[in-house]
């Protein structure tokens, strides 16, 4: 057991970083600085694991996620999460006012004004002021239980402030990616040549939907709330309660108003339709609901939504604007992407002069004509998208735009990609910006994390032609590199440094810095545990990289095709040679049993003597399997407290054995 010292500083430092995540992300007055939240937190996490005995899955520790998040189990919803009926002119809010004054028979009544967050809706259950479960909206009757990556959002509290919280409440509100976080994402993402996120939105929900919660928690994913919902809430209106809910600890928006007559809300309308654009997160309205929760209770329902609330919707914004060129760019995979070079116009705060067609389909659909004039949008959208041809100020000898054919950047035909609208310039090892786009990747932040080379430089080395692959790099030296204009004595060496401490850099992390098509860096860790040293790698079978949990035939494929390249075969050998590493560190045999011998379990809830990855682990240690869903092939279900009832329910039908903490710690020998 912990000795008294150690459990007063654990619980100190517990108390104490919650105040401090609190202050920081909700109220946005820090205490502390950076480093010294920073130099807490690691002593906090020295401290549990010198103590195990002290796991708590609420600790703020836990808010960095874990890699390991299985699959997520579904739960009903206690109360249905319907939507809101939808209105786009203040003239429909004021009808739904008169309707309401009408209904509740001229008893007095206001509204509260609130934002609509553009985000994904989130319900959270707590119980003796602790988060116990957190349910996407899903169909409205069940969603999937996302606990694990909720605790990782900072602005949500995992142990509620004050004392007067009810015993048992729901809360509801929506998980956002704030436009700086979302920003910073599309670059990486536009780095790398993934897919980019249309708006905050997508990101959001594609973010809570992750396997992996330290990724979640990467993110920088925020929350806001609207709604309380239990048996004993502090008041009878909805404007107190959420009032309430702020001082426990909720991020609730300081735009929630109380208005007391038609007039007000029509002023709030207005108001808010212009100065949202100043906000730091993505909205797409306005939410009107009636204060009185006896009032709302009378109202009732429709079949789909709330008579006692509704939504209004900003309009998109939208201006026209002409199309002065379409240029072509090719990423370091070979994509061709077009895009509309625009004059310049004012859109959401912001000048807009380009515009991404994305591929040849797109501006067939759109039927776009030299010098067009364009409707570019933003909505509720950072990225300015084409939405439109003004075909009525089309010139009248203007041609239509066509996709080209050659690689504007070496010449080469260009290819189709099968299966996708995309043209590719099949010249990978010829063809300038594919070259120096691997480069950049290669050295990047997630990647090698070779300080110094970045666009302008990677580029700059090729054309001084002091490297034509990645694997140049380990080539160059001081002289080479003081060749180039701006390098100094200093930048040189800072290159060469960078160089230098690549070689620690993991096996995983090397694997995803080589630019195969599709293998981003979660499935470079899957292909680095499947294949442990890259000689299995480079000779592994599509099948057996398909028989790897979350690897399709398509990354498969790719993984195959990259390595039968005698190229790519000769730079991965060059980097074996310099010293990269290229095979993961060795697991100990030491400790490992058969105890278990193949039995599948499913882990769920919260237990006292080791935490659910270590007991994951102690499963895998003792020759047992982990599986994230109960089937007819599980054999036992590890359950601790808090297990989600759909698990036991399931369970019990299907006949199989649940065991407790000291049932597991006895199969093992622990006990």
């Amino acid at each position: 057991m912990a000795n008294t010292d150690s459990t007063d500083r654990i619980l100190k430092l517990r108390e104490a970083l919650n105040r401090h995540n609190y202050n920081y992300y909700v109220m946005n007055s820090p205490e502390i600085s950076d480093k010294e939240f920073d130099d807490l937190l690691h002593e906090l996490e020295e401290l549990e694991k010198l103590h195990p005995e002290m796991e708590d899955p609420l600790s703020p520790t836990r808010r960095v996620g874990s890699d390991l998040t299985e699959g997520f189990e579904q739960a009903n919803h206690i109360h249905p999460m319907l939507s809101l009926a939808n209105t786009y002119s203040i003239e429909e809010v004021d009808d739904w006012f008169s309707r309401v004054r009408s209904a509740i028979g001229g008893e007095k009544f206001n509204i509260v004004g609130e934002m609509k967050y553009d985000g994904t809706s989130i319900s959270l259950i707590y119980e003796n002021g602790k988060l116990v479960r957190a349910v996407t909206r899903g169909d409205g009757e069940k969603g999937d239980v996302v606990t694990e990556n909720i605790k990782t959002i900072k602005s949500i509290p995992l142990h509620l402030q004050g004392s007067e919280w009810p015993e048992t409440f729901e809360i509801r509100g929506e998980v956002l990616m704030p436009w700086k976080e979302f920003e910073r994402l599309n670059s990486e993402r536009a780095f790398n040549e993934e897919p980019l996120f249309a708006n905050p939105r997508n990101a959001a929900a594609g973010t809570l939907k992750m396997l992996s919660s330290r990724e979640v928690a990467r993110r920088g994913l925020d929350a806001y709330f609207y709604y309380l919902l239990g048996p004993e809430l502090p008041t009878d209106n909805h404007f107190d309660n959420m009032m309430a809910a702020k001082s426990w600890g909720f991020k609730v928006s300081d735009i929630m108003t109380c208005l007391d007559s038609i007039d007000e809300v029509d002023s709030f309308i207005r108001h808010w339709d212009s100065a949202r654009r100043e906000l730091p997160v993505a909205t797409d309205g306005l939410v009107l609901k009636v204060n009185s929760l006896r009032q709302q209770l009378n109202l009732g329902f429709t079949a789909k939504s709330p008579r006692w609330a509704i939504a209004y919707k900003f309009p998109a914004e939208r201006a026209l604007t002409r199309l002065k060129s379409v240029s072509f760019e090719v990423g370091r995979m070979g994509i061709v992407t077009p895009v509309a070079n625009l004059e310049p116009v004012l859109l959401s705060g912001t000048i807009v002069k380009r515009a991404s067609l994305h591929n040849e389909d797109i501006i067939n659909a759109l039927g776009i004509h030299d010098h067009d004039m364009l409707y570019v949008e933003k909505g509720g959208e950072i990225i300015p998208k084409i939405t439109g041809v003004d075909e009525s100020k089309r010139e009248p000898d203007a041609q239509m735009v066509k996709f080209i054919s050659h690689c504007p950047a070496c010449g080469t035909p260009l290819v189709r990609v099968d299966g996708e609208a995309s043209w590719q310039c099949p010249n990978k090892f010829g063809c300038p910006p594919q070259i120096a786009g691997r480069v950049e990747h290669f050295v990047g932040r997630k990647m090698m994390n070779i300080d110094g080379i970045g666009e302008e430089t990677s580029q700059q080395l090729f054309n001084n032609g002091l490297i034509k692959n990645i694997a140049d790099l380990y080539d160059l030296t001081r002289p080479k590199l003081l060749t180039l204009d701006g390098f100094g004595p200093r930048s040189a060496e800072r290159v060469l440094e960078g160089l230098e401490a690549s070689r620690s850099v993991p096996y995983d992390r090397v694997i995803y810095a080589l630019s195969i098509p599709f293998v981003g860096d979660t499935v470079a860790k899957k292909v680095a545990k499947a294949f442990p040293h890259i000689d299995l790698l480079m000779s592994a079978t599509s099948e057996e990289l398909s028989a790897v949990k979350d690897i399709g035939p398509r990354i498969a494929e790719s993984i195959v095709e990259y390595f039968a390249n005698p190229i790519n075969k000769e730079i991965v050998n060059r980097l074996k040679a310099a010293g990269l590493q290229m095979s993961a560190p060795e697991e100990s045999s030491e400790g490992r049993t058969d105890k278990l011998g193949g039995k599948s379990f499913v882990i769920s809830g919260t237990f006292s003597r080791h935490s659910r990855d270590e007991y994951k682990e102690l499963i895998e240690r003792n020759g047992g399997k982990n599986v994230s869903s109960i089937s007819k092939k599980t054999d036992y279900v590890f359950a601790g407290e808090n297990m989600g009832p759909s698990k036991l329910e399931k369970a019990t039908a299907l006949g199989i054995p649940i065991i407790d903490e000291q049932q597991f710690l006895s199969m093992i020998g622990e006990d």
